[in-house]
């Protein structure tokens, strides 16, 4: 339920290759990009242009225009927005750009994102760096900056894109009630550089300021924790179920069974009982800014 790893290729001239390859084991982002790739060329053919004269008249090169046409390439929205234009869709072009920036983004991360998007509360409890939730997208690029092997550029766009799309849940009415619970060594450690840092907890003093929202502090100095086995997640739904997964418990797999997903609760409720309080802990979040 921690998704961090997305990969991508895109082309450095916008006539060559911009755009995103599509992954062939993601079924529903195949789906997508080949529906999107039949209307393309279903609207250039009725306009009686051809790939390549319609590429030039849209600033393209007619490899790509193939590429989308038959479905082997995510266009990036202005592809699809000059397309529209060129070709007279009247706008049923452009409004694929929805289904397009889904596509862009691996299926673990839509199905992350769709089912953030569906719970009513969410739990969470982080030890090595902030939930994806409360990054900055600057915070976000140095955690893929870092990574190793190390990704491409484009790799890493793509990555902080789809983290910051999934920050949609806090403009979600009605809000869902988010707790997170952050080792005092996340917000200590500059990633990205001490500016990105100071940024970082600017945004944390504020998203812990909404109403939905509960931003605690584990600190260092606590003689007894109860997330030593690592990270904690619990998403609950309006339906009643839910679904969690911690590093220490249960192999690390995602569960869905009451009993399990009871543990996963009680560990996280003693967890949030040993950290800083809400308002403790913005307290000290502030405290930290000034000393960064």
């Amino acid at each position: 339920m921690s998704v961090d790893e997305v990969g991508t290729t895109s082309g450095t001239d916008g006539a060559d290759d911009p755009g995103w390859e599509v992954d062939p084991d993601d079924e529903s982002g195949v789906a997508m990009a080949a529906t999107v790739g039949r209307q393309v060329k279903a609207w250039r053919e009725a306009a009686g242009m051809r790939a390549g004269e319609f590429g030039a008249a849209i600033g393209y090169g007619e490899d790509l225009v193939y590429k989308v046409e038959g479905g082997r390439r995510i266009p990036r929205p202005e592809f699809l927005d000059r397309a529209d234009e060129v070709l007279g869709a009247g706008g049923k072009l452009a409004m694929m750009k929805r289904e397009m920036a889904e596509a862009r983004y691996p299926k673990k991360v839509r199905d992350l994102a769709r089912l953030e998007a569906q719970a009513v509360e969410l739990l969470a409890y982080g030890d090595h760096n902030l939930h994806g939730l409360l990054q900055t997208a600057e915070y976000a690029q140095g955690l893929f900056e870092m990574r190793l092997p190390p990704y491409e550029p484009e790799e890493i766009e793509q990555a902080v894109a789809a983290r910051m799309a999934r920050q949609a849940i806090f403009e979600r009415a009605p809000a869902p009630a988010l707790s997170f619970v952050q080792e005092e060594a996340t917000l200590r450690r500059p990633l990205g550089g001490t500016m990105v840092l100071r940024r970082q907890l600017e945004h944390l003093l504020a998203v812990g300021q909404l109403r939905n929202v509960a931003i605690q502090v584990m600190p260092i100095d606590r003689e007894e924790h109860a997330g030593m086995q690592g990270e904690t997640q619990v998403l609950k739904f309006k339906d009643g179920s839910a679904l969690g997964r911690s590093e220490g418990a249960f192999n690390g797999r995602a569960v869905s069974d009451p009993k399990q997903l009871r543990i996963l609760e009680l560990r996280y409720g003693m967890i949030r009982a040993q950290a800083l309080t809400p308002r403790e802990s913005l307290a000290f979040i502030e405290q930290l800014l000034g000393e960064t």
